[in-house]
């Protein structure tokens, strides 16, 4: 088949790999029909090589037909259409019953230290195969597939495999009040829909920033009151307090993470880590690795007091310096994680209805077929053609 590997930094190809198949009677392989990138993919792409080996499969953002089931798999058969979770999940385990699929006892990946293992995610998460493929394995065909309705396009349905609940589990864990405020930082594909998400859910005033034209000019489109930090830079604070009778905004949700603008110094150091031999690099990165923290610092400053911090940003640092005299002062509760998709699902799919009221049929801006993978994933990080969402066709 024909698959999106990791040759290096900021190296990605479509090679003929070998086709994958059942090595577990509870396993299912999908034809994948659609497959997104996804922000945190260039974290991969640019920063993150220590953890991965050339010939990694990309892509956790799947979805397309079953094409084979193991004999253990009861509530799934060939033809069905299914999305998968971001997060490998087995959805019977003590943490899966309290929704926290992101934290899998079964699939915990305990030699790193981390939670649940991911799709295509370094060997940090497990390093299982992407979904960036024509064909993918998927484990726990009962319990982990989302099976949706054949009919609508796959745009219906393909976001809830990391972009829906992602959004929807920040805006959850920014605890708005009703007709409450929020902040969301960072207009990407996550910011945008959970911005959406929070005035769908009841959010009076809506705040989207960030410096990207045409993300600014999308999330206003959709209701969302948009401020260019080009424009306010280091009074964005100030401002956002002028617009909240000078409190800032009930909650703040940080949709950026470690790819934030600014920090030089700090992005000059994941950059020299880059070119460091993997073993090595990968102790600098586990034990004095350091994010940009210019959104979170952001995030902290224009929430208001007894406010609320969602962090849906990847944060990948092991020494980042906290101002937690601040966090303190200022009575800060801060709630962060990845996605617990599973746990979202029964609450986001009645609202991919034909009314659509969040606008997932034309959240993609880009529809670009496997092959061009290499060069998607080069527009999207240099934020080229307006691209903010890039679907896959293998």
């Amino acid at each position: 088949m024909r698959a999106l590997t990791w040759q290096g930094k900021r190296d990605v190809r479509v090679d003929t790999v070998p086709d994958p198949h059942i090595k577990d009677p509870g396993d299912i392989v999908v034809r994948v029909t659609s497959t997104g990138i996804c922000g945190s993919d260039l974290h991969l792409y640019e920063v993150m090589g220590p953890y991965l080996d050339p010939g990694d499969i990309l892509g956790h953002e799947p979805m397309g037909i079953v094409e084979e089931a193991g004999p253990e798999v009861t509530s799934l058969a060939p033809g069905d259409r299914v999305v998968i979770p971001f997060n490998i999940s087995c959805g019977h385990c003590f943490m899966c019953e309290q929704g926290l699929q992101s934290q899998c006892e079964t699939t915990q990946v305990r030699e790193r230290g981390t939670g649940a293992a991911l799709f295509g995610y370094s060997k940090l998460y497990g390093q299982v195969p992407g979904g960036q493929a024509e064909y993918m394995r998927v484990p726990f065909g009962n319990t982990l597939p989302i099976k949706v309705p054949d009919g609508p396009p796959d745009e219906r349905f393909v976001y809830l495999s990391d972009v829906l609940p992602t959004a929807w589990q920040a805006v959850e864990y920014a605890d708005i009040p009703p007709g409450g405020s929020v902040t969301v930082l960072g207009l990407g594909p996550i910011g945008e829909m959970a911005a959406r998400v929070a005035l769908h859910r009841g959010a009076r005033l809506v705040l989207g920033v960030d410096l990207v034209p045409t993300r600014l000019a999308r999330a206003a489109h959709h209701g969302v009151t948009t401020m260019d930090l080009r424009r306010y830079g280091k009074g964005l604070g100030d401002a956002i307090r002028d617009l909240t009778d000078g409190r800032g905004t009930d909650a703040v949700i940080d949709a950026v993470g470690m790819e934030a603008h600014g920090a030089p110094v700090v992005k000059a150091a994941q950059w020299i880590t880059g070119l460091l031999p993997d073993a090595f690099a990968e102790r600098v990165m586990e034990h004095a690795a350091v994010d940009r923290l210019s959104a979170l610092y952001t995030a902290i400053d224009v929430v208001r007091r007894g406010g609320t911090i969602s962090l849906s940003g990847v944060y990948g640092g092991a020494a980042d310096p906290l101002p937690l005299l601040t966090l303190f002062d200022k009575q800060i509760q801060l709630r962060m994680g990845q996605a617990n998709v599973k746990r979202w699902v029964d609450d986001i799919l009645p609202l991919l209805d034909d009314k659509d009221v969040l606008g997932v049929e034309g959240f993609a801006t880009h529809r670009m077929p496997l092959e061009d993978g290499p060069k998607a994933y080069e527009m999207f990080q240099e934020k080229r053609d307006g691209m903010i969402k890039t679907l896959l066709k293998p």
